[in-house]
């Protein structure tokens, strides 16, 4: 196999409207299309990346292309943003314009689920097997889908750092329930003033933003400039203020159900899913595959870390591809 550096991944990106909300879209592979209609050399397996909160496609970009290499480039791995998270292309509105309302409250918590299972249907062939790697909130919409689409023939998820239970009692939850329920809309006019900015002085911005990181990926920096619109701020804080009042329990009857498909994986230092969640989960599930950080891993590993995680995925998931 070469290295990304010797030979350039696939990669294509498409804007598309989904559920009537703007949808970003990256596929890493030769294929564009996992309809059923489209070919019939489709590949056995997808993996699909779900999102945390912000959902923007775009802090996956070198998570998936590391993920696609280490695959060895067999399958497509594809990330979709939540709906209405990024800013869409111009002549394109951020909601369709059409009559037919597809979806009640598209951008709240709900509506994310069925979004992803509205890409699913309309997009990859039901005889496609899928891994869903799943990210912060992304773990909780995962194993939403599968409690409700039981059809869909999940050979893996992976939940990475999941918030999947007391969200606003977590330390971070604590902190931030008050601002994202409450003082939200403050925020919008600030947010609102600083979109005349020029791209560049946004991005220096960005880039002070993130200046403790040793290395940051440079994705992350013109994906972030996403937040300076008004728009997706908006959606992306509306949804959060539902994480914070909807994420109380943990769907310990959804995971049993599905534990010998499930991999946790918890951070030592998570402000959103502190290690005592783990602890708890581990002791009511001693079966299941749980683990937890040794590396230090963020919270947000795509800022930083997106090549090392899609390194310990492929190594986790080898016995799975060998068998298929």
């Amino acid at each position: 196999m070469r290295s990304m550096s010797e030979e350039p991944v696939p990669l294509h990106e498409e804007f598309i409207y989904c559920c009537g909300a703007a949808t970003h879209v990256l596929k890493c592979g030769p294929w564009k299309d996992l309809s059923k209609d489209e070919s019939k050399n489709l590949p056995r397996l997808l993996f699909m990346i779900i999102p945390g909160n912000p959902g923007l496609a775009g802090y996956y970009r070198t998570f998936i292309q590391a993920l696609y290499c280490g695959l060895n480039q067999q399958y497509p791995v594809w990330v979709v943003s939540h709906a209405g998270h990024c800013k869409p292309p111009s002549g394109m509105e951020m909601i369709e314009d059409t009559d037919i309302k597809e979806l009640d409250d598209v951008f709240g918590l709900n509506g994310q689920v069925e979004h992803k299972l509205n890409f699913l249907k309309k997009n990859v062939s039901k005889d496609i097997k899928l891994v869903l790697i799943a990210h912060s909130i992304g773990c909780y919409i995962t194993l939403e889908m599968m409690k409700r689409a039981s059809e869909l023939q999940v050979l893996r998820s992976v939940l990475l750092f999941p918030t999947i239970e007391r969200m606003a009692q977590s330390p971070q939850g604590k902190l931030m329930t008050p601002l994202l329920c409450k003082l939200r809309y403050v925020l919008y006019m600030p947010v609102y003033l600083l979109s005349f900015l020029p791209e560049g002085v946004k991005a220096s911005l960005v880039r002070f933003a993130l200046r403790g990181m040793k290395t940051c990926d440079e994705s992350s920096i013109t994906t972030s400039i996403n937040l300076f619109s008004v728009d997706c701020v908006a959606n992306i804080m509306y949804m959060a203020s539902q994480e914070m009042l909807k994420v109380v329990e943990r769907d310990s009857t959804t995971i049993k159900q599905n534990l010998k498909k499930l991999i946790f994986y918890y951070g030592t230092g998570d402000k959103w899913c502190p290690q005592h969640y783990y602890d708890e989960i581990k002791m009511d599930f001693p079966d299941g595959d749980i683990r937890l950080c040794e590396k230090g891993l963020r919270h947000a590993f795509v800022l930083d870390a997106s090549k090392e995680m899609a390194a310990m995925i492929t190594d986790w998931l080898q016995d799975d591809l060998t068998k298929l």
